[in-house]
């Protein structure tokens, strides 16, 4: 099982290579507008997203967007855990774990109140199945939250089949560029 997630991970960073910076950001543009028509998004007034690394759907414009409007949560890498904290706009950032900027302040630990989690990952599936970076830092936090959880990635991430196991958490919804 390892190795296949080992194997299916070299296979997407290679796919990732292949698509210019410029292509990946109409991507992600076209991604994050389906997520917005999403009925979980319209209805959503508090919603734990990411700060995205350079090669994945890329979320800064969209979190500082939807801040205005929406209670926006983004996750802090902690020792091996993640805590959620409010986005307050950029002047909160700092660098945090993995050269992400990651916002300050308090840990947020109302996980009920969450109405949407937006779940990054290095590959997806049709039956919601996840394959992320092999910290398992969202596995541990997933099964906190009740609400529903939407993986957003590109298209050449959705693959046949995601090597599973039982502490994964599936996805409620896969969201492309081009389908939902």
């Amino acid at each position: 099982m390892k190795e296949r997630k080992k194997e299916l991970r070299k296979q997407i960073a290679l796919k990732k290579t292949l698509y210019h910076a410029s292509t990946l950001k109409d991507l992600s543009a076209k991604t994050l507008e389906l997520l917005e028509s999403h009925p979980t998004f319209v209805a959503a007034q508090t919603i734990l997203l990411y700060y995205s690394m350079k090669d994945e759907v890329q979320t800064h414009d969209f979190v500082e967007k939807w801040s205005k409007n929406k209670r926006i949560l983004l996750p802090v890498v902690v020792e091996n855990e993640l805590e959620l904290r409010l986005y307050s706009g950029t002047q909160s950032l700092c660098i945090g774990s993995y050269g992400i900027e990651e916002p300050v302040g308090e840990a947020f630990t109302d996980y009920r109140s969450i109405d949407l989690v937006v779940v990054p990952g290095v590959a997806f599936d049709a039956s919601g199945h996840r394959l992320g970076r092999g910290k398992g830092y969202y596995d541990r936090l997933l099964p906190h939250i009740p609400a529903y959880k939407a993986g957003i990635c590109f298209p050449f991430q959705l693959v046949e089949e995601v090597p599973s196991e039982e502490f994964d958490i599936r996805m409620d919804a896969i969201i492309t560029c081009d389908k939902i």
